[in-house]
């Protein structure tokens, strides 16, 4: 295999993204796509899964077979935004599209009734996680509530990975990580489907084998290979979902490890020894055999910054550059980045954004470094959250397009007071694909992706950070109440309007 060039494609939220990769991890080519969600009523968000996860695929494993230029491959790599819920038919064709992970909030009645039903303590110490939005048993009972037809012709539960690996090798598997996901259906010490819950949620489905995201699951077939350009035969690993698979990418895998990853939302994965399921947090199943992981996530990050950038104007590097200029703490602004809501550790739907000390002097400066600073806080939050659960970071490395730049990192570390490493390549989740395939063919990987640079913290920053944060912490209970209320006052909003 020496020879050979691996493949690696993620399906995103808003983008796809492949690699094409030799067997020292180095790159070859790469190709992306940009599409967007769907969102038919208040609190579904979608993807049409032929148009958006399938055809995407097939143009950009098209690009990068053409870019290989005659080169072997030696394998391919999937992954993809999860947990979600496609229902399929027996031959993987979708019913409806794919009801997407926490950011869809449509199951909030069947949160609460399988809370009530199974006990909200014995899922959280069977499934390891707690029941949220981000979880999929809630809304497997949506489906056969209000959408019977559906939930009746259902055969299959795939995600993105699972979709791509069944389109292309007729294998119906899940990976241990996905699936421990699909909460409170997973028994998370045991490594199996919980068949009694299973049962209750969705009697009539037939569950997927399970497996793990660097198991080699089957091959291309011939079908696929005509549609996609690949080399009939070409091996296929199970994959999963996408978080996990960019955590790959950046060596992420020893107990200690964790991955903060600046994007649109934040989201954090760190490795784990052995597991002790937090009410505020995810726990599940690793990438690697045997492993678990827990993880957090921000419902805003990169969203706020846009979100500010588009209402006073300029362009990032303006933006970033008139913020360096402000001192921390920005001047007396502190913000909570709420503003669509917040998963962990507060899990909170109805949470929302909040700008204190506003005054005549401030300007866009002070506004952008306080919406990087409340990011910083949010994440020192969780990360004080996942100490509870599996002890302290030991190594924290950062990935994602917010690297870029240079001060959202510096403020991370400076209000956690700890360093980040930066590897030399950010491309996310395929070049994790990628290495999947190669493990999985017998490549050494462990050289892929070397560290580049570290941010380290600076202790007087830390210290003028410190009462900033613990105000942060002071100032989403103080005004919970009026955040909830001013959330059934938009709620109503958006009926009256839809009526």
């Amino acid at each position: 295999m020496s020879d050979a060039l691996f493949l690696g494609i993620d399906i995103g939220t808003s983008s796809a993204k492949g690699v094409l990769v030799r067997p020292d991890g180095s790159i070859v080519a790469r190709a992306e796509r940009a599409h967007s969600v769907s969102t038919p009523h208040p609190g579904w968000v979608e993807h049409d899964a032929e148009k958006i996860w399938w055809t995407e695929f097939v143009e950009i494993t098209r690009e990068l077979v053409a870019a290989a230029g005659g080169v072997r491959l030696g394998g391919l790599g999937v992954s993809g935004i999860g947990p979600c819920l496609l229902p399929a038919d027996a031959t993987g064709s979708p019913l409806r599209p794919a009801i997407l992970y926490g950011v869809d909030t449509r199951a909030t009645t069947e949160i609460a009734e399988l809370k009530a039903e199974f006990g909200a303590e014995a899922v959280l110490q069977r499934a390891g996680s707690p029941l949220t939005t981000q979880a999929v048993g809630p809304k497997l009972r949506w489906l056969a509530r209000h959408e019977p037809e559906v939930a009746a012709r259902t055969e299959l539960l795939l995600m993105a990975s699972s979709f791509l690996v069944h389109r292309l090798t007729g294998r119906y598997v899940l990976d241990h990580q996905s699936a421990s996901q699909c909460v409170p259906m997973y028994d998370l010490r045991e490594r199996a489907w919980s068949a009694d819950w299973c049962a209750a949620i969705a009697p009539a489905l037939r569950l997927p084998d399970l497996v793990w995201p660097t198991e080699l699951v089957g091959e291309v077939t011939e079908t696929a290979a005509a549609a996609t350009g690949l080399p009939a035969g070409l091996p296929v690993t199970a994959g999963t979902v996408d978080a996990w698979a960019e955590a790959a990418s950046v060596g992420v895998r020893a107990p200690g490890d964790a991955m903060v990853m600046y994007g649109t939302t934040m989201f954090l994965v760190q490795v784990l020894t052995d597991p002790q399921p937090h009410p505020g947090l995810w726990t599940t199943c690793g990438a690697w055999p045997g492993t678990y992981t827990v993880a957090a996530g921000m419902a805003t990050s990169g969203a706020v910054t846009d979100w500010l950038r588009k209402l006073v104007g300029g362009d990032f590097a303006e933006l970033v550059e008139e913020a360096a200029r402000v001192p921390p703490g920005s001047r007396g602004l502190l913000m909570l980045p709420y503003f669509a809501g917040e998963r962990t550790p507060l899990f909170d739907p109805d949470a929302r954004g909040l700008i204190a000390g506003l005054t005549l002097g401030h300007g866009r400066a002070e506004l952008y470094r306080a919406a990087l600073e409340s990011i910083a806080y949010g994440v020192r939050h969780n990360l004080a959250a996942m100490s509870e659960e599996g002890g302290r970071a030991h190594r924290l490395v950062a990935v994602g397009g917010g690297t870029r730049g240079g001060l959202w990192t510096q403020i991370v570390s400076d209000v956690t007071g700890l360093p980040q490493q930066l590897t030399a390549e950010t491309i996310g989740a395929c070049l994790g694909d990628a290495l999947f395939a190669a493990a999985a063919a017998g490549i050494d990987t462990s050289n892929w992706n070397p560290m580049a640079h570290t941010v380290e913290p600076d202790q007087r920053r830390y210290d003028q950070y410190e009462p900033f944060y613990r105000h942060y912490r002071e100032l989403y209970t103080a005004t919970a109440e009026i955040a909830h209320f001013l959330a059934r006052e938009q709620h109503r909003a958006h009926r009256s309007g839809a009526d």
